[in-house]
């Protein structure tokens, strides 16, 4: 009987990682930009919000005049989210969601956190993410070792993202991308950044050996030759938003289908012109 197949991510791992990236304190700035993009999307809401919950260890400055009573809560090692149900009236996350391996799980359990027309935020690494750097280290070892190893996490599609809302239970999904592409002098300083930001390996598979010399002289080498620009080595983030409400009678509900008063052609002006299908017989 084979053995059942681990995680994806490796819980413990992802959790080194966020606690290192806090301790060296460096330039953060992706979370920096996805706390501004969730605020501007948080703006043009009209109604207030009495209790806030962070998704996360901490409230971003740009998210806290938001709400006047906010929670931190973490999901532990075993995917729950200690945060009750029906508790509050805004929930925004900052990839902290970005290690779970059952995210419809996570997202229905921030669902049943929320009150009743209650809004979710939340900001995820795109399918676009580090797409350069999993393309050299593809053909670093496969020049060098024969095979790949997991190295970069995978990451959901913006197609994708609206439909685990609402397999979710979400009402009115939203979801959108933005990118970025970082230039940097060197790889070491791409390695910086993603220590800095807690984003180093941490799949359950990944290769517990040392990286090799040759394989990293291949990876580097297809990297500088396939993306890189006046020197520099290109990085691209892509930080999708997604964006749902828990379900209230006062939202709006789509039309039944035929429950329509006027033609599309009345709306248009214009005449309409029925054609029969000849297949059908007369």
């Amino acid at each position: 009987m084979s053995s059942p197949r681990p995680p994806l991510f490796d819980f413990r791992t992802a959790k080194l990682a966020a606690a290192r990236a806090r301790a060296i304190g460096g330039d953060r700035f992706l979370l920096r930009a996805a706390a501004d993009g969730v605020a501007d999307r948080l703006a043009p809401v009209t109604r207030s919000f009495a209790r806030g919950l962070v998704v996360g260890d901490e409230v971003p400055p740009q998210i806290a005049p938001f709400s006047g009573d906010w929670t931190t809560a973490t999901f532990d090692a075993h995917e729950i989210l200690p945060a009750g149900e029906r508790q509050f009236d805004l929930a925004v996350s900052l990839y902290s969601l970005q290690a779970i391996n059952d995210l419809p799980g996570a997202l229905i359990q921030v669902r049943r956190a929320l009150k009743p027309d209650g809004l979710f935020l939340a900001a995820l690494f795109g399918g676009g993410t580090l797409k350069e750097l999993r393309d050299a280290f593809a053909y670093g070892e496969s020049e060098s070792l024969g095979g790949v190893s997991p190295r970069i996490s995978p990451f959901a599609d913006v197609r994708d993202a609206g439909g685990l809302l609402q397999r979710a239970g979400f009402a009115l999904p939203v979801a959108d991308v933005e990118r970025l592409t970082v230039r940097y002098g060197d790889f070491a300083a791409l390695a910086r950044d993603l220590r800095a930001h807690g984003q180093t390996n941490a799949l359950s598979e990944r290769s517990r050996k040392f990286l090799r010399r040759d394989t990293l002289a291949a990876t580097l080498a297809h990297y500088r030759a396939h993306h890189g620009e006046d020197g520099k080595l290109r990085a691209t983030f892509e930080t999708l938003y997604l964006t749902g409400w828990t379900p209230h009678e006062s939202q709006q509900q789509p039309l039944k289908p035929g429950s329509a008063k006027a033609s599309l052609a009345e709306a248009l002006g214009t005449s309409e012109i029925v054609i029969s299908d000849s297949r059908k017989p007369r």
